[in-house]
């Protein structure tokens, strides 16, 4: 019996940590001009599993683009671009994932964000290169957070709910 609880305890544990954590992008400011995403960025941890939520107006929108066209503010090849307001990107791969605003002069005055993606179970912080300061001045990162996803709450339930069945057995 007591085998049986220690399989079902470390298939839970194991469950918990596939699941991430939706990461709002610029925190309460969201997807917005006058904010600045290099500093915010350098303040999260992006690892596999988070999911990146993109809130912002109809304005704006959200292209996933490679190292170059995010360098030159470019939509020129854009991997995949998303418009409506809300945008939900998983982040399922490690390594670098660069996104901008495709409204002309946007991405130009900071309204692009580079993330640096590490493996779920990944120590290190992560250290974004930091592009050069758009031309005026961008007033300071509101503070943000990743907020708890449906599915990291739920695993909290799951973890208690298995610690307390072992001490039940």
């Amino acid at each position: 019996m007591a085998m049986k609880a220690a399989a079902v305890f470390v298939v839970l544990i194991a469950v918990r940590a596939v699941y991430g954590a939706d990461i709002i992008v610029g925190g309460s400011s969201g997807w917005n001009q006058g904010f600045n995403y290099d500093t915010w960025a350098t303040q999260q941890k992006f690892t596999v599993g988070d999911t990146l939520v993109f809130n912002y107006g109809g304005s704006h929108s959200v292209d996933e683009v490679n190292e170059a066209s995010y360098t030159a503010c470019s939509s020129s090849s854009v991997i995949k671009s998303h418009t409506g307001g809300t945008t939900s990107i998983p982040l399922s791969a490690v390594g670098p994932r660069y996104f901008i605003c495709s409204t002309p002069g946007h991405c130009a005055s900071g309204m692009k964000l580079q993330v640096n993606v590490l493996a779920a179970n990944s120590t290190q912080n992560p250290t974004p290169t930091p592009t050069p300061p758009a031309t005026g001045t961008q007033p300071p990162p509101s503070p943000s957070a990743a907020a708890p996803s449906a599915f990291f709450t739920l695993n909290h339930f799951i973890f208690g709910a298995s610690v307390a069945t072992l001490f039940v057995l």
